[in-house]
């Protein structure tokens, strides 16, 4: 099976990339990051990928007139890798139908929530002033609706009476690290499907909450 090509979208740290990057030049990952592309100069994860030796590609959402505009121009570059997943690891714009359909079943994100919960920002804060005994991550293919793809994988972890959204986001993130590059890991050695009725892994359907990591 001849490793997929995967391009990497971020806006920040890029601290969910440095684990796929490090899975893929371990072999853990039967695949190879083709390209890092930011919409933030001083995102850095562009550095993260200089160091690994990956194409690192600036993309200045400032300087298009429009969403539709950007969306068209990161296409444009995105297909230059011809990439067979699209990875959204800490990007912070919302996409367009276009740019969604173009990917559909090869565009994949991290949503610091126990998705359909806490669309959206500050998801730890929300749990935490919802009372809610459980939290965690959830990693989704992407659709045109915002964090509403269908769910691959969640993780959790219970939510301690002390917890602050530091202690809680810190928890989310260990979680995070550990579930993406596992579902980038399926994706890669075709294990893991989006089809009609929702996603699958091995061929079975996971159901609507995803796999659920914290049962293993």
């Amino acid at each position: 099976m001849a490793p997929k090509r995967i391009v990497v979208l971020i806006s920040g740290s890029g601290s969910n990339l440095q684990v796929i990057l490090d899975q893929t030049r371990e072999g853990r990952i039967n695949g190879t990051v083709a390209a890092v592309i930011s919409n933030r100069a001083d995102a850095y994860g562009l550095t993260r990928a200089e160091q690994a030796g990956v194409d690192a590609r600036l993309l200045d959402h400032k300087l298009f007139a429009d969403r539709e505009s950007f969306d068209s121009a990161l296409i444009e570059l995105i297909d230059n890798y011809q990439p067979d997943l699209v990875v959204l690891a800490g990007f912070m714009r919302i996409l367009t139908p276009e740019l969604v359909r173009h990917y559909q079943g090869r565009l994949m994100n991290i949503h610091p929530s126990l998705l359909p919960k806490y669309k959206g920002l500050h998801t730890h804060r929300r749990a935490l002033e919802a009372g809610d005994d459980v939290h965690g991550c959830s990693v989704h293919f992407v659709t045109e609706e915002l964090d509403g793809g269908p769910v691959i994988v969640q993780a959790r972890t219970p939510i301690m009476k002390t917890d602050t959204e530091d202690s809680l986001q810190q928890r989310v993130h260990t979680l995070e690290h550990q579930i993406y590059p596992l579902a980038v890991e399926w994706f890669c050695n075709e294990r893991l499907t989006l089809a009609s009725d929702g996603v699958q892994l091995d061929g079975t359907p996971v159901g609507a909450a995803g796999f659920d990591y914290s049962a293993t």
